[in-house]
């Protein structure tokens, strides 16, 4: 095991492809990149969010997140209907780095079938997943 331990609060669940989650009321989610993730891509110097209103399903790229090492695919975790973004993180891309789980969330979704969430790991799966 390494010794870097990424933070992962205990009331959100993650996609293998770096998103979180977590849910909200009414069957509506939020979602962002892990603390795994933004160490990854370092400092993030412009986000591309999706459209309020936007169709979105489980797995298919909805937004991009730019970093000074790389350019990398936001996925939608779950299937439904955006409903809000972000727009913090138009002027203060590096809130993803400074608060991936708090300040830094990307969008929300109201989601059209919440049992994918189930389809979701739980942290203890995740880190599991990115150990060295």
């Amino acid at each position: 095991m390494g010794e870097t331990t990424h933070e992962t609060p205990d009331d959100i669940v993650y996609a293998s492809s770096h998103e979180w989650v977590r849910t909200l009321e009414d069957g509506i989610v939020e979602v962002g990149i892990s603390d795994f993730a933004q160490s990854a891509l370092g400092d993030v110097v412009y986000v591309e969010l999706p459209e309020i209103g936007q169709a979105v399903s489980a797995g298919e790229e909805c937004c991009a997140v730019e970093s000074v090492k790389a350019a990398s695919d936001i996925y939608a975790p779950v299937s439904g209907e955006i409903v809000a973004i972000n727009e913090d993180l138009d002027g203060q891309p590096e809130l993803l780095n400074e608060s991936p789980f708090v300040g830094g969330w990307m969008f929300k979704i109201r989601a059209s079938d919440i049992g994918e969430l189930e389809d979701l790991m739980s942290a203890e799966s995740y880190l599991a997943q990115n150990e060295d």
